[in-house]
């Protein structure tokens, strides 16, 4: 059996029906009074494959507060992905957070990336921490907007990650310290450079 990891987070914020654009649907979200959780379980089975394939993949599932829709929504197949290539450039990188999402038997799906770059300025928590989202309507991310939001990781919800951090299989204490050189290795890449004043 490999050695993995798995844990789970949650995210919240404003999100509205309506809207094709993560930003312009927080806004009509938060005027609205309307909200979205997700409640997401993240599983990495094998974590040297993780690590050694370029996307850094693993499993997602878990559960989906939106009063709209209903709540504790049960998702599953999702796509998780680390430190994922953002673009051509080789300057940024993504956090993909993808979950199908059927509801009274209408299929939805529930795509998020937070976008990691090295902007100017003190933005790395705000980077790691905030997660663009879109609901489509179908299977995958091919459907229509039906639905956006900004959902955000705050402190408590972190520490409560940090908390639900596991080993998997055939993992040891070797195994999460791989995982946490990875996590925060690919963000010292990303931004030491620019407390020298320089760049990647």
């Amino acid at each position: 059996m490999s050695a993995g990891i798995a844990f789970e987070e949650t995210m919240r914020g404003a999100f509205a029906l309506g809207e094709a654009d993560p930003e312009r649907g927080a806004a009509a979200g938060r005027r609205a009074g309307t909200r979205l959780a997700m409640h997401a379980g993240v599983v990495i089975d094998d974590l040297a494959a993780f690590l050694a394939d370029a996307g850094h993949p693993g499993g997602l599932g878990g559960r989906v507060d939106f009063s709209p829709l209903g709540v504790d929504l049960g998702a599953s197949g999702g796509v998780f992905r680390l430190f994922s290539s953002a673009g051509d450039d080789g300057m940024g990188r993504r956090m993909v957070y993808e979950l199908a999402l059927p509801v009274d038997g209408v299929d939805y799906y529930l795509a998020g990336e937070k976008r990691v770059r090295d902007d100017p300025g003190p933005d790395l928590w705000r980077d790691t921490t905030t997660l663009y989202t879109r609901l489509h309507r179908g299977t995958d991310t091919g459907g229509e907007v039906v639905g956006a939001g900004i959902l955000e990781l705050g402190v408590p919800q972190l520490t409560a990650l940090l908390s639900t951090l596991r080993i998997t299989g055939d993992g040891d204490a070797r195994t999460l310290a791989a995982f946490g050189g990875f996590f925060f290795g690919e963000l010292w890449e990303l931004y030491a450079p620019l407390a020298r004043g320089g760049r990647p």
